[in-house]
């Protein structure tokens, strides 16, 4: 097998991702390259769209949000995620077990001790009535449905177990963070279309490799351990053994299996990477179980401390070099290590780019370390 090193990864990463060049491809037509962009506060979803297209604007995304073709709903890893309306359709009930398991853990069954999980469901599409409902409302009804029980724990469940879409007046650009009057509308209602039957993705062999294909499409090449920590799935060796004449095989820098299209490109691992500043929760970082194509495990802690957060973060030459927030208008650079004089004005110069997209005015550093040359 043909070793690659991790620069060799780094840089077709980068270029499946829209990274290494920014696209002139639709919003639509990345999303779906992507297969789905985290999405669980609604504005990082637009930010992480600024970075990879050519010209992207806000009414684009809500525009298809409007118009339903992209839908925001729980997905890859029980997380909330935007995805083009069809790929949602045959996606979410493949994943369904995911959700499921999610839905079992101690949260929310010390709550629902003694209720079935299907009456809880059937009981929460009734309370929506194929209508729009707020997730305040629907755990208010659900705990007066049930005295003593948790309503949002249980509005929760329901959530996880049957897939439910948020409207775009929720799930659109807007406020920052969590958005308090998130409201549900049961899939097949907001879509007019039905989800794909158990028989056609949940267990179906060709729907995990087609979902594999599509994970590597976006991501590879990447060992079995990648797919699974990024969609959730276990078991998923004998679906990539079974596929093994059509997928192309190399050996890892750890000396890892390693798999790919038979037909994907790998980018020249020389090509330049220009400096990108990621959003919070971004694809590129989430999408393996070794990150660190991308990340070194030292940053790791650093942007992702723990209790779910992915902070926003910045890459130069292809690699997280620091984090990034917002507030007040300024948008704060915080450098991990002191970055070369061309770097910090290649940095800057995107940051000033992003400004008037997240309405900030002015750039700034939160640490000296990045006035010093390295």
């Amino acid at each position: 097998m043909t070793a690659l090193s991790l620069r060799a990864l780094n840089r077709a990463l980068m270029d499946r991702q829209f990274l290494l060049t920014r696209t002139d491809h639709s919003p639509l037509e990345v999303i779906g390259r992507l297969v789905a962009l985290q999405a669980q506060e609604p504005n990082w979803a637009y930010v992480g769209l600024w970075s990879r297209i050519h010209g992207f604007t806000q009414s684009e995304l809500t525009a298809l949000l409007e118009d339903r073709q992209v839908v925001r709903s729980g997905l890859l890893r029980s997380t909330q995620h935007l995805a083009a309306a069809d790929d949602f359709r045959r996606l979410r009930p493949l994943l369904q077990p995911v959700l499921d398991r999610t839905a079992g853990s101690s949260h929310f069954t010390r709550n629902s001790t003694g209720l079935a999980a299907e009456s809880l469901v059937a009981e929460g599409l009734d309370l929506i009535g194929g209508g729009t409902l707020s997730r305040k409302e629907l755990a208010r009804r659900l705990a007066e449905r049930h005295p003593g029980r948790d309503g949002r724990i249980l509005a929760g469940e329901v959530e996880l177990r049957t897939p439910l879409v948020h409207g775009a007046a929720t799930g659109a650009w807007g406020s920052w963070g969590n958005r308090s009057a998130v409201c549900v509308t049961p899939a097949e209602a907001w879509l007019g279309q039905p989800m794909a039957t158990a028989a056609t993705a949940i267990g179906s062999t060709d729907s995990a490799k087609e979902l594999i294909r599509r994970y590597l499409a976006a991501f590879g090449p990447a060992g079995v351990k990648d797919v699974q920590a990024w969609c959730g799935l276990t078991r998923l060796g004998e679906v990539v053994a079974d596929m093994n004449a059509e997928l192309r095989r190399y050996c890892g820098p750890d000396g890892r299996e390693l798999v790919d299209l038979a037909d994907a490109e790998l980018p020249d691992p020389e090509t330049p990477a220009p400096v990108r500043l990621l959003p919070a929760f971004d694809n590129a970082l989430l999408g393996h179980a070794d990150r660190t194509r991308v990340i070194s495990d030292e940053d790791r802690k650093r942007v992702m401390p723990g209790q779910a957060q992915v902070r926003p973060a910045f890459l130069v030459d292809g690699r997280v070099h620091g984090t990034w927030s917002l507030g007040t208008g300024t948008l704060r650079l915080t450098p991990f290590r002191p970055l070369r004089a061309t770097d910090r004005v290649a940095l800057e110069q995107e940051a000033h780019r992003l400004l008037p997209f997240v309405g900030g005015t002015t750039v700034s550093y939160s640490d000296a370390v990045a006035t010093r040359s390295s």
